[in-house]
Order: structure tokens, then sequence, then C-alpha cells
């Protein structure tokens, strides 16, 4: 916008100045001539009186012409009436401008040559001829140095305009491009940003009207958080009921089963409540160390593996490893991989964590000894379950993926690979 605004500006400022410049450096040119034609002109009807007068002889008026020539102007000639040439330079009585003046037509020639003025002088005797001459160098003095100041003075108002157009062009862009700068914040879910209200009258509309949507986006997610959190906490009642339920069952390994199922469902709701009460802060555009947060998450799942002696294989770098992801989101992240392990082999089933870079991208594999992906929890119906679920949309919002199989030596493997964040 800002260049377009700037072409246009100084189009428009060319087109008025070469209009003005063109005919004003002619008319200089044009005035330069007539006075120095004029000059002359003066200077040839001055020795006309001196020779219509007859009071001198031809060689006091030779003197006084020869005086009237400064030097660098006009030259003067007089051809007198017995044919004799007075004065600076030659006047051929055959040359056709003589001629004509002979005839008694006064008038004056310019051309490449320069500028002449000839006049006739008519007495008793008869015609005389006076020619006063002009070099080109005098008849255009002074013409280029105007003409530079003209093209100079047209080059500081192109200057100028170009100046103007680009201070109205970045005034005119710049809060648009502080609306679209806070327009990509919101689509990289910086839902907190929000754009000043300045510039044109339009400008301010829009702005207003993006943070009228940004507001309006929050209080939505908000209230949709709130919905699934009160849905939550509606599914634990009968959810406990069922868990008593099932402790009163006498047949025991029916109350085991119906413990494991209902112990399935109250993780499945437990990650709905975990989701819902994420707060919106959660939504901001973040980043995390992979590294410490792996660590930190095997070292609690560690003490629950001991517990169940279960052998574990740990592999972290130390360096920081940073991603697009929030601390709390990769935390919910690495749980949700553990305790899919915990959830669905038995007790001293092996499994291990590895993080590592790989081409600019960080991957986590958590891989176990169990009996393998076909015994996980939803996969009869095309899932992997709600815990992996969670795991895969943090992985592809953060512009990563998630892959779930069967590990090259039996049981179970889940990656997660997600890119570096940009410094």
């Amino acid at each position: 916008m800002r260049r377009h605004i700037s072409w246009l500006v100084l189009a428009a400022t060319t087109t008025v100045v070469v209009s003005f410049v063109i005919p004003l450096c002619l008319l200089v040119q044009t005035l330069a001539e007539d006075r120095a034609m004029a000059a002359a002109d003066q200077e040839a009807r001055n020795v006309a009186i001196l020779v219509t007068g007859g009071l001198v002889d031809n060689e006091r008026v030779d003197e006084v012409v020869r005086g009237l020539d400064a030097p660098g102007g006009a030259e003067t000639a007089v051809l007198t009436v017995d044919g004799e040439v007075l004065g600076n330079g030659d006047l051929d009585p055959d040359d056709p401008e003589v001629q004509r003046a002979l005839g008694g037509d006064a008038f004056e020639v310019v051309d490449d040559s320069g500028g002449r003025v000839l006049l006739p002088v008519v007495n008793d005797q008869g015609t005389a001829v006076v020619r006063t001459s002009v070099e080109p160098e005098v008849l255009h003095a002074g013409v280029t140095s105007a003409w530079l100041g003209i093209v100079g003075l047209g080059l500081l108002l192109l200057a100028l305009a170009g100046a103007t157009a680009a201070w109205q062009g970045r005034r005119l862009a710049e809060p648009l491009r502080e609306v679209a700068g806070t327009a990509h914040e919101l689509r990289g879910g910086n839902l907190a940003a929000r754009a000043r209200v300045r510039g044109t009258a339009e400008t301010k509309e829009l702005a207003r009207a993006l943070n009228g949507l940004a507001e309006r986006i929050r209080e939505l997610l908000a209230a949709e958080r709130a919905t699934v959190g009160d849905l939550s906490h509606r599914l634990r009642t009968p959810v406990t009921a069922l868990r008593l339920d099932a402790e009163a069952v006498k047949d025991q390994a029916l109350a085991r089963r119906l413990g494991d199922h209902i112990a399935v469902l109250q993780r499945s709701i437990d990650a709905i409540v975990r989701e819902a009460r994420r707060p919106v802060r959660t939504d901001l555009r973040s980043v995390g160390d992979f590294s410490a947060t792996v660590r930190d998450r095997t070292a609690f799942w560690q003490v629950l593996a001991d517990d169940q002696d279960r052998p574990t294989e740990i592999a972290i770098p130390e360096a920081a490893l940073t991603v697009p992801v929030a601390p709390d989101d990769l935390a919910d992240l690495v749980d949700c991989l553990i305790d899919n392990v915990f959830a669905h082999t038995p007790e001293q089933t092996a499994f291990a964590v590895r993080l590592a870079e790989e081409d600019g991208e960080v991957r986590l594999v958590v891989s176990d000894d169990g009996p393998g992906p076909a015994t996980r929890a939803g996969d009869r119906l095309g899932s992997t379950g709600l815990g992996l679920d969670i795991a895969r949309r943090t992985a592809v919002g953060a512009g990563g993926d998630l892959k779930f199989g069967p590990g090259e030596a039996g049981g179970t493997t889940v990656e997660v690979t997600l890119p570096l964040a940009a410094d």
C-alpha cells in the first residue's frame, strides 16, 4: 500500500512538474533571445541615427561604431551608400539579407548562427544598411544556468513529494499493519492480543471490530469450558455410585472387571475435567522446555514404576529443547503417554521414554513391552483413547504429529514429534 501511494503521488507530481518545467525552460530561452535581440536592435537604431545625420565622415562613423561594440557583445557593421563597410564584420552587398535591407525592409533574423538586426538608412545619396549581429553564446547567455536551476527546483519538488508520499503512506499503512499483526496473533492463539485504535476512521473501525471479535471468542471459549467442566462434574456422582455398587458385587471376577471398566471411565472423566479446567491463558502462544518437562514427569512416575517393579529406560538430553507448547500442556502430554502405559499393561512390564532432537524437530518415544496396541481401550472404535487423543491434539496444534502403533520388538510405541521453537 505504501509503495502504491508513493508511486501514485510521484507519478502525479512528475506530470505536473514536467508540464511546468518544459514550458518554463522554453520561456527562459525565448526571453534570453528577446533580451539579446532588443539590445542589438537598440544599438542598430543608434548607429542608424548617426548615419542618417550625415554630420560626420565615414572615418568618424567607423570609429564610433567600433566603440559601441563591447567585447563579447553585439557587433555592428555599416554598408555605406558608396559600398564601403564600416565597423566590425563584413557586409557583402550580394548577401540576400543585405539585398533585402537595401530594398527598404527592416527585419530581424534568428537562426543557428545567431541573431541579426538589419536596418536600411535612406538619405539623399541612396540607401545604407546597418547590421548588428549577436553570436549564439550571447544570444543564449544565462539560459543553461537558468535551466539547471529550474530542473533542480523540479527535482527538489519531486523529492519533497516523494518524502511526503512516504510519510503519508506510512501514516496510513502502519495502523493497518498493526491490525493485521493482531489478527495473526489471534490466529496463533494469543487471545489477549488487541489492536490499537488509531489511524483513519476506517482503520479505527476495523480495529474496534477485531477487538470485539477477540473478546467474543474469549467469552465463547470460557463458556464452552465452563459447560464441559460442569458436565464432567455431573458425571463424577454416577461414577462414584457405580464404583460403590461394583465393590458390593459378591462375584470377585465380575467385581474386578467392573472395577477395571470404572477405572478407565474415571480416567477419561479426569482427563475431560483437566482439559476443561485448563485456564484460558494456556491458549496463548508460549514455549516450554521439553527436556525439563520430560525429566520432571518421568521422575514423578518413577515412584509408581518402582512400586510395580517395572523396569524403566529413560534417555533425556541435558540440553534444553524448546518447543512451541506451554509447559502445562507439555506436562499433560507426557502424563497422557506414560499413564497410557500404566493403564494398559500389567505390573512388572518394562517401558522406555526416549527424547532426542532430529533435523530441527524434537522426538519423544514412549514404548512398552506389553501385549500390544490391540488391547488398548477404544481401538474397536478406531480411536487410541481419550488420553492419546488429547496428546495428539496438543502435538498437531503445535505443528507436530503423534504416531501410535506396535513396537519393533512387540508391545506398543507412541511417538510424538514437535518442532523446535523459533528464537
